[in-house]
Formats: C-alpha cells, structure tokens, sequence
C-alpha cells in the first residue's frame, strides 16, 4: 500500500452523489465572486497595511502588496483549472490527492486547516480590536478587562460563536448576510480612497522605499527571516528585503480566492462560474489594496502609523473622529464576512477528508435540513473561538501564510503533472503557457515562504509533525482509497 496511491477523478466527481455527502448547489458566479471579495478585503486593508508599513516596508508597502499579488495571480489560474475540472469540495486537498497521491493530499489538507482555522482566529482578533473602538466612539464602550488586549478576549470569542451558528444554519443564509456585508465593506474602503486623497502629504511618501537598516539586534535570531539565516546576509528592515518580507507577511491578505474553490461543489455552474469568481475577486481587490496603502501611508508617515487600527486611527491624526466612528463600522462589517467565509472553508476542507475516511467519516455526515455539515461547523467553531480568546495578537499570521504558501506551491506543481497523467479529461479552463507559470508560481512561493522567521518555520514544523502522526495512526489505515485498492471492493462513505 503506497503512500502515493491516487484517488480517480472519476470517483471523487462520483462522490458527490452519495446521500448523506451530497452538498446543496445553490452558488452563482455572483455569490462566489462576493464570497472570495469577502474575505480577501478585511484583515490586508484593515490590520495588516500598518503593521507591515510601520515594521518591514515603509509607503514600499504597496509594491509588498503587488508582488505577493502576482504570487497569488499565479496560483489563482492554477485553482482556476483544477475547480472547474473537477468541482468537488475540498480545494487544493481534492485537486493533489489525484494528481499527486494521498500523503500530499493529507499535507495540503493539514496545512489548509492551518491556513483556514488559524486565519479566522487571526481576523476575529482584528474584528475584536475595531468592535471595542467602535463601541467606545458611540459612547457604549467594552470592558478592558475582557477585551481584545485582555488574557481572555471574549469580543473575538462571540463573533466566533454567532458566525458559526449562521454557517451551520446554511450556505446560501450565509451568502446573504455575506453580500450586505461586503457592500458596507466595500462603501468604506472607496470611501477611505476618496476622502484620504485630500489629506496626503508628498513628504509622507518620501522615501518611498526606506532605505535598509540592520535589525535591532544585528545578529541571527528567531524572528531573523530564514533566507537571511540561510545565506549569510545580516538580519535587515525596510530596503529591497522589506519589500520581500513584507510581502511574505502581506500574503495574508490574499487568502481568500482560494477559500473560493472549496465550495466548487455547491455551485450550479461550476466551469464556467469558479474561474471568474477566483480570477474576477483577487483583481478587484489588489487595485483596492495598493490604492489603500498609498492613501495610509500619504495621510501618516510610516514610523507613526497605528499597528492594529491603522485606517481609523489614520482619520483620527488628521482631526476626522467622525471619519474614523465610520471605518471602524465598515471594519466591523467587513472582517466579520472574511471570519464567516474562513470557518466555511475549513468545514468544506475536513468535509472532503472525512469523506475519504482519513479524518473520522461521522464528522462530514450533512446535516437533512440544512444541507451544510453541521458536526464540522460546529467544532470548528468551538477550536476558532478558543484560538481567538487566548492567544496574544500577531502571533498567528505568519504561520496562517506558510500553511497557504506550502498549499499553493504544491497545486501549483500538480497542475502540469496532471496535464501529462490525464490529457483526457476536459478542462473548462487552462492555465495558459504550462508548465512554465505553474513552476513560476511554485518558486516564487517557496521563496515568500523562506522570508519567514525562523520562529515561525519552528511551529510549522511542530504542526507538520503532529499531522504526519495523526495520518500514520489514523489516516493510512483508514483511507476509503487504500481499503479499496487492497480488497478491490468499493467501500461507502
């Protein structure tokens, strides 16, 4: 029994099917394209630009932004052919387990749960944040000592709690409140563009990419980028490397299009909606991005930008509270929909695995009434909610980007393997010039991976280990795909 042994595509589409695994299809291109806007826009815009500007890149932050866009350009055509190939839940997991074998499918697997779970903690910790200013600034106010900064955020806990009470419920409830939420998002995002144009100062700007200085401590240490450790160059900010590693920690922010082809299974056209809901979200949203990151850091010198509020208190220093009152709302709205849209997609990930019984086959059982699995949602919650309450903010995005950059970098590969295993099966969409932008894609996310801190390729590694452990106990033994190859009888879900 090979570790490398391939599930068909022919019955993972019939997998879909069965009873009790059969998801509802009720996604248009409209839905899947707001899906992917609602949470691509949120944590990059409303956490992230400050933090980075201020720590890696300066007003350069923009050009962070548009490479790890091209990055995720990449990429997105990549999901493109396989999400309309073979529409079937489960994302990069679905597309690796037939074109590169089961132990790269339970590596993508663990590391979307990785990427998803750990990103919904991420952007609940930011929602909590904006939630207290904006309580504080209608007069309403939260406790401190259960707010974000406190040991027990309990603000980033009930958003948890309701948003995964609302994906249980159903996908298309959950597309509803989405699309009001991401049109606010979207109103207070133009409106940051056109009112902070007024306000931008050329000297602010200058320079425009700081010039290189050596990290505080000038020697190797955990939070050193692994390619500086690797190759000898002194630990440095700003400069070209801040570029590079701001874009490493940027990445975060473009999550979401991949989020899109989890729900490949749920939508009633897929081929021809999947692509444009991938492509059409991710292009929409990095013209916002930079327009926003060039308005923040013209409006605020970037030594002097907030790290968790930045486009709030970015009104603020100009004399605009009440500006401020407004995108703190647009904030609260906009991050719950990326939060609701994340949870959705780990569900949709462990779902698929569940299904092929390397995690347990009870957990995606799909709920008769609502069509959603509803065990998964549900304790998925309850492990998001716990991860939001108690770990410190901005400890977690890094290890949210290296579980998305292995993902990527692993599909990226098997688009052009699967060309060459199967030139038969019809592909609504291709990647055009394979396999030379698949294997573009591939470096240029390995070598956004290697810009990440030592610390955090240590807990990668520890999170590696604990799947690879979990597979060797649980899920070789239990796969739907071994059994059946070693007693030649199909075995159900």
């Amino acid at each position: 029994m090979s570790l490398v042994r391939k599930k068909s595509i022919e019955q993972s589409i019939a997998d879909t099917d069965e009873p009790e695994y059969q998801l509802k299809k009720r996604l248009t291109a409209l839905d899947l394209t707001v899906f992917g806007i609602g949470v691509i826009i949120g944590a990059g815009i409303f956490t992230l630009t400050g933090r980075a500007a201020k720590a890696f890149a300066g007003p350069g932050i923009a050009l962070s932004f548009v490479l790890a866009a091209v990055c995720c350009a990449l990429a997105a055509l990549c999901y493109a052919e396989f999400s309309s190939t073979v529409p079937v839940s489960g994302s990069a997991y679905t597309f690796s387990y037939f074109s590169l074998g089961e132990i790269f499918a339970w590596i993508i697997g663990w590391d979307l749960l990785l990427e998803l779970m750990l990103g919904a903690s991420v952007v609940a910790q930011g929602w909590s944040t904006y939630a207290a200013l904006f309580l504080e600034q209608i007069g309403l106010g939260w406790p401190e000592s259960i707010g974000p900064d406190s040991s027990v955020n309990v603000l980033a806990m009930l958003l948890v709690v309701v948003l995964a009470t609302l994906a249980t419920i159903g996908i298309k409830e959950s597309m509803r409140v989405n699309l009001v939420l991401v049109a606010i998002k979207l109103f207070v995002v133009l409106f940051v563009i056109v009112a902070g144009l007024f306000y931008i100062k050329g000297s602010n700007l200058t320079p425009f990419i700081p010039p290189s200085v050596p990290a505080p401590s000038g020697d190797v240490t955990i939070t050193t980028p692994l390619f500086q450790a690797l190759f000898g160059f002194t630990p440095s900010t700003f400069g070209v490397m801040g570029l590079v590693s701001g874009a490493s920690l940027v990445f975060f922010a473009f999550i979401g299009f991949d989020v899109v082809a989890t729900t490949a299974e749920e939508a009633k056209n897929p081929q021809r909606d999947l692509p444009r809901g991938i492509i059409g979200s991710l292009a929409i949203c990095t013209v916002l991005y930079v327009a926003v990151c060039l308005v923040i850091t013209g409006m605020v010198k970037y030594t002097d930008i907030s790290g968790e509020a930045a486009l709030a208190e970015a009104f603020r220093s100009v004399g605009q509270g009440g500006f401020a009152t407004l995108i703190s709302a647009g904030a609260v709205a906009g991050l719950t929909t990326v939060v609701l849209t994340l949870m959705i997609g780990a569900a949709r990930v462990v779902f698929a695995m569940s299904r092929d019984h390397l995690m347990p086959r009870q957990l995606g059982k799909v709920h008769a009434k609502w069509g959603t699995p509803y065990r998964l949602t549900i304790g998925i919650g309850v492990v998001v909610a716990i991860v939001a309450g108690v770990t410190p903010i901005g400890k977690l995005e890094e290890m949210v980007n290296i579980g998305t950059l292995a993902a990527f970098t692993l599909v990226s590969i098997a688009v052009p393997l699967l060309r060459k295993s199967r030139p038969d099966i019809k592909r609504s969409f291709r990647v055009p010039w394979s396999p030379v932008i698949p294997i573009v894609a591939a470096l240029i996310c390995l070598y956004l991976m290697l810009n990440l801190s030592l610390e955090t390729w240590l807990r990668f590694a520890i999170w590696m280990a604990i799947g690879f452990a979990i597979y060797a106990v649980y899920g070789y033994r239990k796969s739907r795909v071994g059994i059946e190859q070693k007693t030649g009888e199909q075995v159900q879900a």
